[in-house]
């Protein structure tokens, strides 16, 4: 039960819980605004910048309301509540008094800062700030500091709020920036004047409340004024993380989280927040066709023409596969149209994939991560089989060491041994040290027997063996990890599109050839839906055709391209690997003659006489929704919903485990789809990137 609190807000009684700090009974229940620089809702509390006093009636003098709970206060000598005012002249005095304090030292610099029209300290100065100053000392100034590619530094604006200490700790789990010195001489700087290695990094740029941190990618771009925003969905892996598109005159210039409790809380990984460059680099603005084995500019109509012919072979000939990127409705379409061609051979799934759709006789919830992304939390055990969480899914990563760090959530690795923020106990590195796990009396086994809510997190590399599937359902169900309300079987995918591919049964049908078999040659004609992450070597004696955004691996091969548009040009629903819907929306318009995915194959059956049954988005998402209901369900997460009824002979196929180590899912963190290797940015980020700290364990 609550321990309730009555306590008096600004001549108010409320009863506020034990443990809420002031500042948060007051905004909450007293319906205060208390400004602040240094607290933050999500990381610990330092209480040192005193912007945020408040008067406690009786005591000798203000008190930091965030580092202040309601049940350290005592009641009145006359037994009344204790009265805390928010605006009175004390605190009104106080706050001026600090602000003064700040501004001593801070530079005239608002003109030249990127983070005006975004400035705590700018905003606050009008409520609380002077006119004029009472300070004759020269300022101080404070040498700037290196913290690589993307976090751009003028330290003599720091304010000190150590919120970026504080994230880069907690969060990102890189003892990196720190608090050097006393008094006057303090300031932030990192301890080794090396590039940040967190791939959290950039939300420093978010945290800090004055222009110390700022962009470097976006450094003197625009003014937050002159910007367009919409809200969207990320696509850089298949966590889903919601973001604010920031656009100006047809560009995107930046890109920000929004606040989800349940996927990213409000953070993003670098690779989300400064990949916009690549939206613009080396993109295919115009159709082309391959002659005399060179690329030639043609029209829409001879290109979807020739496209036509070529699909217009025997069924068994004919092959598609999707990449990592794409909506559904781009997916949903290349289907009906391959359906109506009695064409089988299509696929979604990575190379070597086992995961099985339904209508390949699989249970949905045999691809999903069911725990759910913040139901890690309530987790006290979890076996992290064949992936990098780090590297994956960062944002996941997160939440596990969140969950780590505050409820001592206990993590066992089977697979290569990496470099994660938090500890873990190494089990082996291949699928038969699962088998040993199962068999196992004493250490990690015996903390999943004494886990009330076990997990097991199972990456793509893992799941290219039916028998590694097998034995990973074996364990779940010994461990006791499908039980009424809990479900702790997750697969850890890494691509945007990869649960809606499933979802939508874009999957080879009965006799058809998977992504490996066509890549190996099976078939004559190829359409690449935006696959770009595909062995191409056996495609170049192929007919292929390309429908995608860069001139990337895809485009290499294409013997006919069809540009179609970004993420950030098209509206769409994506499927994150909790199986969760959600919509993505358009934010610039498509460079050049690029259209979006759906409606060049709505336009590509038109020629071949095989018109599909819809001439716009709606309609598309109307029979989207008929035929797979599943995508009507926007932003809702299974989660345990169907644990029981959970079919565990779905899964896999029990077969010879093999003693060779686990392959790896993410390579190279920041080339894992066009947009990004067409990043200037993303390559100096690779260029910067420590392996040793990031991919290899620290031994």
């Amino acid at each position: 039960m609550t321990d309730l609190r009555k306590i008096n807000i600004d001549g108010a009684e409320h009863e506020v819980p034990g443990d809420y700090t002031l500042m948060q009974a007051c905004e909450e229940y007293g319906g205060a605004e208390i400004p602040r620089f240094c607290y933050h809702k999500r990381l610990s509390v330092a209480g040192n910048c005193r912007m945020c006093l408040v008067e406690w009636v009786g005591a000798p003098k203000p008190q930091a309301s965030c580092a202040l709970q309601v049940k350290d206060l005592r009641p009145n000598r006359d037994g009344t509540p204790p009265n805390i005012r928010t605006n009175s002249e004390v605190v009104k005095k106080a706050r001026e008094g600090v602000m003064e304090f700040l501004l001593i030292n801070h530079p005239l610099d608002c003109p030249i800062c990127d983070q005006g029209g975004e400035c705590d300290l700018q905003d606050q100065a009008m409520g609380y700030g002077r006119d004029a100053t009472r300070f004759e000392e020269n300022k101080r100034a404070v040498d700037d500091k290196f913290m690589g590619p993307l976090v751009r530094t003028v330290m003599t604006r720091c304010i000190q709020c150590t919120r970026c200490v504080r994230f880069i700790t907690e969060v990102g789990g890189v003892e990196e920036i720190g608090l050097a010195a006393r008094g006057e001489d303090a300031e932030i700087t990192t301890y080794l004047e090396k590039s940040l290695t967190s791939e959290m990094s950039g939300n420093v740029i978010d945290l800090c409340p004055v222009g110390a941190l700022t962009s470097k990618p976006y450094a003197f771009n625009a003014r937050p004024w002159e910007l367009e925003s919409v809200e969207s969905i990320d696509v850089m892996d298949a966590v889903g993380a919601n973001i604010r598109i920031d656009s100006r005159r047809g560009r995107v210039l930046r890109i920000l989280p929004i606040e989800n409790d349940a996927i990213n809380e409000e953070w993003i990984s670098d690779k989300t927040r400064f990949v916009w460059d690549g939206l613009g680099r080396q993109r295919l603005d115009a159709p082309y066709i391959r002659e005399n084995g060179k690329l030639r500019k043609a029209g829409w109509d001879e290109a979807l023409a020739l496209s036509a012919e070529k699909l217009n072979g025997a069924p068994e000939t004919i092959g598609a596969i999707a990449g990592d990127l794409q909506d559904a409705e781009s997916m949903k379409a290349l289907k009906d149209l391959l359906d109506s061609l009695g064409v089988v051979n299509m696929d979604s799934r990575p190379a070597g994939s086992k995961l099985k759709s339904v209508a390949m006789g699989g249970a949905r919830e045999a691809y999903l991560f069911n725990t759910t992304i913040a139901g890690i939390e309530q987790a006290d055990v979890c076996l992290v089989v064949g992936a990098n969480p780090r590297l994956d899914a960062p944002l996941v990563n997160t939440r596990l060491r969140k969950t780590w760090l505050n409820f001592g959530l206990e993590v066992g690795l089977i697979g290569k041994a990496v470099g994660l923020t938090y500890d873990y106990a190494h089990l082996g590195t291949s699928a038969q040290d699962i088998e040993a796990l199962i068999d196992q009396k004493g250490g990690f086994a015996a903390l999943l027997n004494k886990a009330e809510r076990p997990m097991i997190i199972i990456g793509e590399a893992a799941a290219q063996d039916e028998a590694v599937l097998a034995v990973c359902a074996k364990l779940a169900d010994k461990f006791g990890m499908f039980k009424e309300g809990w479900n702790g079987w997750n697969i850890l995918h890494t691509a945007a599109s990869r649960v809606g591919g499933l979802d939508l049964s874009f999957t080879p049908g009965e006799g058809g050839h998977d992504t490996q078999a066509m890549c190996s040659g099976a078939v004559e004609t190829v359409v690449l839906l935006g696959a770009d992450e595909v062995d191409t070597d056996g495609l170049k004696d192929k007919f292929v055709i390309y429908i995608g955004t860069h001139g990337d691996k895809g485009a290499h091969v294409a013997d006919i391209i069809l540009p179609s548009a970004a993420y950030t040009e098209k509206g769409g629903l994506y499927t994150n690997l909790e199986g969760r819907v959600q919509l993505g929306a358009v934010s610039v318009a498509p460079k050049g003659e690029a259209k979006p995915d759906w409606a060049i194959i709505r336009a590509l059956s038109g020629h071949m006489d095989k018109a599909l049954p819809y001439d716009n988005l709606e309609q598309l998402r109307e029979k989207l929704f008929a035929d797979n209901p599943v995508f009507a369900s926007l932003d809702h997460a299974p989660g345990h919903d169907s644990a029981a009824s959970f079919d565990l002979a779905a899964i896999g196929k029990v077969g010879e485990l093999s003693a060779a180590p686990l392959g790896e899912n993410v390579t190279e963190f920041y080339f894992t789809n066009p947009i990004a290797r067409a990043s200037n940015v993303m390559a100096e980020c690779a260029a910067q990137d420590d392996t040793a700290n990031v991919k290899e364990a620290a031994e």
